[in-house]
């Protein structure tokens, strides 16, 4: 039996596709493995907030706000000042937020998701430098690195030089409610939402990494070309969000396109199979959890060809380039064309979301920690 901490910050403050895969994989431990005890830790806990089961574990919460946490995390290490009187009683601790504390007695795991800090230039100013100056720090103190795909690792060991022997990949999952939904519930969802009739769905926060003014000029050429689905989109407001509702009404499209922002994760498998597809033009993506959750529910995928992306979807989805408006217009117009190719890809993608399970992640977890364990344990 072991201690496990995870850093469960990015569930807490609700980010985005990280906050949901902390969430699933920290379920998931739970049920595999409860002979261990898992503690959360999170920053800033005053309104923080946690969804079963994970809301029954042990916390450790630190007070400080995002950045003055990250500060003294910064600090500690060029300082050489350990942070573990922070964490009693800690075994491992599971860095899942792009932050691993200063240890000098615990142990600990770093997952990474993604380099768009250093592959991209869709990170914020102050995020990228922290993020350059610190991302060789903690992948040199961990024990191990778990990536979440392929790409990401191979992203690791071109750039931060990680020796490849401590880094694993371990994809993430499509959780069980992910599955095509009643009529009954996607009739009640399409009417409390204001859905349209027929739509193409899509769902990420509203940031440049996404995409989306690519996607809302490939839209434009559709209604151009006499096509009326709608397009949704799923998603808060990121960073440098006002380019995309300025391209929105250059483009004439305030009432063709239904912005929902935010929304709970009871209701996306029926917004998933509402629609009639999914597109994910995303330029960059480490992992990319909402083509999975789409391939689940039984909607055709159209998604772009970089990074991990071709990972995740296989052949079970029209992949492009995500740097070509005409293509992306090009491939959605094919898939609104041709039902046989839908149904297609509807029973391709019901194959290739199965390959992917939580339980699955969680267990090749657990065996990361035994091995991280077993080292820290073992005479020098």
């Amino acid at each position: 039996m072991a201690r496990v901490c995870l850093d469960l910050s990015p569930v807490v403050h609700r980010r985005g596709g990280i906050g949901r895969f902390v969430q699933e994989l920290t379920s998931a431990l739970i049920a595999v493995a409860p002979e261990h005890t898992y503690i959360a830790f999170y920053n800033c806990p005053a309104g923080g907030h946690l969804d079963p089961p994970v809301d029954r574990m042990p916390r450790l919460t630190f007070p400080w706000k995002d950045k003055p946490w990250r500060f003294l995390v910064l600090l500690a290490y060029l300082t050489r000042f350990p942070q573990d009187k922070l964490f009693p009683g800690v075994d491992l601790f599971h860095a899942t937020d792009h932050l691993l504390p200063y240890f000098r007695r615990i142990p600990s795991v770093f997952t990474v998701y993604d380099l768009t800090f250093r592959l991209t230039n869709t990170n914020t100013t102050l995020n990228r430098l922290f993020l350059t100056l610190m991302m060789p720090h903690f992948v040199r103190a961990a024990g191990a690195v778990i990536a979440v795909s392929e790409s990401t690792r191979r992203d690791l060991l071109a750039h931060l030089k990680v020796e490849p022997e401590r880094v694993y990949v371990v994809y993430g999952g499509v959780a069980e409610r992910f599955r095509p939904a009643s009529l009954a519930k996607i009739q009640e969802v399409r009417a409390r939402y204001h859905l349209p009739e027929r739509f193409i769905l899509t769902v990420g926060t509203i940031e440049p990494r996404k995409n989306y003014l690519r996607l809302l000029e490939a839209y434009r050429r559709l209604l151009d070309q006499g096509y009326n689905e709608g397009l949704v989109i799923v998603g808060k407001l990121g960073w440098r969000y006002k380019t995309f509702f300025q391209r929105l009404r250059e483009l004439n499209l305030e009432q063709s396109v239904t912005l929902l922002g935010f929304v709970a994760d009871d209701d996306l498998p029926a917004l998933y199979s509402a629609a009639e597809i999914f597109v994910y033009p995303s330029l960059y993506e480490g992992f990319g959890l909402p083509p999975l959750e789409a391939m689940a529910c039984g909607i055709p995928v159209v998604a772009s060809n970089t990074s991990s992306l071709p990972e995740v979807v296989g052949d079970a989805g029209l992949l492009v380039s995500p740097y070509e408006t005409a293509a992306l217009a090009a491939a959605l117009k094919k898939l609104l064309d041709d039902a046989s190719l839908r149904a297609a890809l509807r029973a391709r993608g019901f194959r290739q979301a199965a390959k992917f399970r939580w339980e699955t992640a969680a267990r090749c977890t657990l065996e990361v920690y035994k091995e991280v364990i077993y080292k820290w344990k073992r005479p020098q």
